[in-house]
């Protein structure tokens, strides 16, 4: 926004210009922190004669509009950037018209020609190493991402090319084609150490094993991860022998015979424990390997348990009902063959029971109306009446709980001093959910990745690596965040105005909006709006952030 002040004197008019910088100067200056930009430069040959952005502020930009979380489509780019302090926050010389389709398509071509997962890992790697994170767990998932359009659904396959079709939605959108994405997080930030784009019919059971097997050595010796996270789709006897002595945590799948006999064998004794968290550690011996299997039950998990049950019985009672009325409708020709038909049915029900069931001779009369008194039937039929409802004090109910109320954590790391059993299941219960939020992060309805609907799958690729260097940036600058306030012994208000030292960096970004830059005469720059609160944790979190939201003349 330009204002014209008209003047006293020869001067002329002064021009002022707005902007609006919100929270997008903290994460301009932790993709400066992280040294993104400059590390990608480095690696992706440049084209300086033809184009004023380079990649790496291509990239920035992308992960600016990312995190802007104003639902622009990423080829609106440039209208995202029409109201923003560019030059501020990407470069001197740079401003929005140059954010251009043409611009960032050829940088998503050109990250797609390098390698997504090469250069995410490279950026991954300098990141962990400037935030001195201790990756002693990688948590191991994937999410699928549904798109309009049919891309390469309908074309051979292309070596090292995903391709778009339909498979196993997560997001119940089986009509549309989608595309997979893996990560390996680590569970201090949760910042993904590896991403990895697939197919969208791709399988867990087999892409966690094909995963681990070709970027296992990669990720030891760029990370020193000890031990890998995931779940029950990772504990296939193939991937587990292909694991070696590498050290895992994996929940067991409750359909293993061996799972339902140990859980049935201890669930009683654990829902009669007060504590929030009851377990039951064993060892034992699967697959041909040597493990140790905790048996856990949370109230939480109670809870669903409870709740599943509660609805299965409904259901299932519903339907036993239904098919009770429609034989009670049936006719049948003697006693015998009703009786059987009964017996036969009652042995069904598991959720319902019969009260007051019998055969019922009904006699049939060839004339309308009210037979007379001698008046024999034409025709005798059976039928069967009675009365059904749900079970009382069904001693079955309560087993279905207690065995649904647990579930077992596995792993093959057998001394507890290296690894407690409180260790092993705060890893996979509180750690494991860093990576399920990073997926929540990029399924939310304002981020970019709900308009991903670019023109081939080579770019969605590159676009992946967009986005899950949103999510490192992201969980990076809340970790900083966070340990700045707590080593300073400090806090920001929360959404209800009060203390806290451990806010979401989405609670920040809300902390920050209104923000802006007002520009006079192109030469001065005021912020405005920014309070006491924004100052300390901009000083906190260094000079880099308290730059970007510095006046200057």
């Amino acid at each position: 926004m330009a204002v014209h002040v008209e003047t006293g004197t020869m001067r002329g008019p002064i021009t002022y210009q707005s902007y609006n910088l919100d929270h997008l100067g903290l994460v301009a200056a932790m993709v400066d922190e992280l040294g993104i930009v400059e590390l990608i430069d480095t690696v992706i040959v440049q084209d300086h004669a033809q184009r004023m952005v380079s990649v790496g502020q291509a990239v920035k930009a992308m992960i600016l509009n990312g995190l802007g979380f104003s639902h622009r489509a990423l080829y609106l780019t440039p209208h995202f950037f029409e109201k923003k302090p560019v030059a501020r926050l990407l470069g001197t010389g740079i401003e929005a018209r140059h954010l251009n389709d043409d611009t960032l398509g050829n940088a998503l071509d050109r990250i797609y020609s390098y390698g997504v997962e090469d250069l995410y890992t490279l950026t991954a790697a300098a990141s962990v190493e400037k935030l001195q994170l201790q990756c002693r767990f990688g948590h191991l998932d994937s999410t699928s991402l549904h798109v309009d359009g049919q891309y390469n659904s309908d074309q051979p396959v292309q070596d090292g090319v995903i391709r778009i079709t339909q498979g196993y939605s997560r997001d119940h959108r089986p009509d549309l084609n989608q595309w997979v994405i893996q990560f390996i997080c680590e569970n201090q930030a949760g910042i993904p150490l590896l991403m990895k784009p697939l197919s969208g019919n791709s399988e867990d059971k087999t892409g966690f094993r094909e995963t681990l097997a070709v970027h296992l050595g990669q990720l030891n010796r760029d990370f020193k991860v000890q031990y890998y996270v995931f779940d029950s789709a990772g504990f296939v006897q193939e991937t587990l022998l292909r694991l070696g002595e590498t050290r895992w945590i994996t929940r067991v799948p409750e359909t293993l015979t061996l799972a339902r006999h140990i859980s049935d064998a201890v669930a009683a004794e654990l829902a009669t424990t007060d504590s929030p968290i009851r377990s039951r550690s064993l060892g034992v011996e699967h697959a041909g390997i040597r493990q140790r299997w905790i048996v856990i039950c949370t109230a939480s998990s109670r809870q669903r348990a409870q709740k599943s049950v509660r609805h299965e019985y409904v259901k299932q009672g519903q339907q036993e009902v239904k098919a009770f009325h429609f034989l009670s409708k049936q006719s049948f020709f003697c006693t015998a063959d009703a009786q059987a038909a009964l017996d036969q049915f009652k042995a069904t029900l598991s959720y319902t029971a019969l009260f007051d069931e019998k055969v019922m001779a009904v006699a049939t009369y060839e004339k309308r109306g009210r037979p007379t008194a001698n008046q024999p039937p034409s025709k005798i039929t059976y039928q069967i009446v009675g009365q059904i409802g749900s079970l009382i004090d069904d001693p079955r109910r309560q087993q279905k709980i207690d065995r649904k109320s647990c579930f077992i954590v596995a792993s093959n790391e057998l001394d507890e001093a290296a690894l407690s059993d409180e260790e092993l299941m705060e890893a996979y219960l509180k750690k494991q959910q860093k990576v399920e939020r990073g997926f929540r992060f990029l399924k939310d309805p304002l981020f970019m990745a709900s308009t991903v609907f670019l023109k081939s799958a080579q770019r969605i690729m590159a676009l992946a690596m967009i986005m899950t260097l949103s999510l490192l940036v992201y969980s990076a600058l809340e970790y900083r965040i966070r340990e700045s306030l707590k080593a300073h012994h400090q806090t920001v208000p929360d959404q209800k105005g009060h203390p806290t030292d451990h806010p979401t960096a989405r609670w920040v970004f809300q902390f920050f909006t209104g923000i802006h830059l007002l520009v006079i005469e192109e030469i001065r720059e005021t912020v405005l709006n920014l309070k006491d609160a924004h100052e300390t944790l901009l000083a906190l979190l260094g000079a880099r952030f308290v730059a970007l939201y510095a006046n200057s003349e």
